[in-house]
């Protein structure tokens, strides 16, 4: 089998999976908040989590090393312009992921605390909703500006 396109089958997949699982926690997340109910929040927000942790950090750790593994095969320098841009997107990218992890445990607490105790969401959870909603945005830009990046290649510089 072909090495080539091997590298590329595995990064395509892991490109895939960031921005698959990406797009349906935000999917899901954002439904379950429209619902207000504290303990489908909860649960919808622990299954988020642990798709986070499965799908999302695998791929985080996949795409860099089978990326370099593909340029460096394929001959590019990384010093390509576009793989340099690529690379700084994708550390913006982790900038917006790192604590969205962090305010999706916390919504978790929250929605919990409040299903227990029988009470509405508190004010804390829709401020850190926000925060999460609006980190996504960079992100999931990003993640389209990658996948321009890696199939048009343009000279920037």
């Amino acid at each position: 089998m072909n090495i080539y396109f091997t590298l590329k089958l595995i990064h395509l997949l892991g490109a895939a999976v960031l921005f698959g699982t990406g797009l349906g926690i935000a999917f899901f997340l954002f439904m379950a908040h429209r619902t207000r109910a504290p303990a489908a929040i909860a649960q919808t927000v622990r299954t988020v989590v642990v798709a986070d942790a499965l799908f999302t950090a695998s791929a985080v750790v996949i795409q860099p090393l089978s990326g370099g593994a593909l340029a460096w095969y394929a001959g590019y320098s990384l010093f390509e312009p576009w793989l340099v841009l690529s690379l700084v997107l994708y550390l913006l990218i982790g900038a917006c992921w790192l604590p969205v992890v962090w305010i999706q445990i916390r919504l978790q607490k929250l929605a919990a605390a409040a299903a227990t105790a029988g009470t509405e969401l508190p004010p804390q959870f829709d401020r850190l909703f926000r925060i999460w909603f609006w980190l996504g945005w960079p992100a999931f830009g990003s993640v389209i500006a990658i996948f321009a990046l890696m199939i048009w290649k343009p000279i920037l510089w």
